[in-house]
């Protein structure tokens, strides 16, 4: 697969991203949330340990799995069928979560003070921290795809959402 997202043709777009991302982030998130837990629990009391960290993946694994599973079987295959009256009902919630997640990569970065590594920091952590950079750029390119480029489309004035209902 290429990693040039497919802009201009919506269904190849949401096929992009779901063999891209949403495969991506559930390799990624549960890895992400036991090297967390390994940091809190070797670390414990070190000041700089990122608490409550592994909390928050651990949560994201569930939200992020129910939200891609609602892109998967609702609106991807919707899109894919040229959208339609009330597409933008789904979209909304979409967006809605996608905020969600920008709450949750805030709580990251304030818990990892911006991923910023302690001199004390060892491998696992520093791997930790360079692998949530990964997943946070990730994630944003992930959103930002769904949110400026393809849900435009279906929505009204949008491309395919010209004749939706205001």
């Amino acid at each position: 697969m290429t990693d040039v997202a497919p802009i201009h043709n919506a269904a190849e777009l949401t096929r992009y991203i779901e063999a891209r991302y949403h495969a991506h982030h559930r390799e990624q998130l549960p890895r992400l949330a036991e090297m967390a837990e390994k940091i809190e629990n070797v670390h414990f009391g070190d000041d700089h340990a990122p608490e409550g960290l592994s909390a928050v993946l651990r949560r994201m694994i569930g939200d992020m799995e129910v939200h891609m599973k609602k892109e998967e079987l609702i609106l991807f295959p919707a899109i894919r069928n040229g959208g339609g009256r009330g597409i933008e009902y789904p979209i909304s919630v979409m967006r809605a979560e996608h905020d969600d997640h920008a709450i949750e990569v805030a709580a990251i970065r304030r818990l990892t003070a911006g991923l910023t590594l302690p001199q004390s920091a060892c491998g696992t952590w520093t791997a930790l921290y360079a692998r949530l950079d990964e997943f946070i750029t990730d994630l944003e390119e992930h959103i930002r795809l769904e949110n400026e480029v393809l849900f435009p489309q279906f929505e009204p004035g949008g491309v395919a959402g010209d004749d939706a209902p205001a």
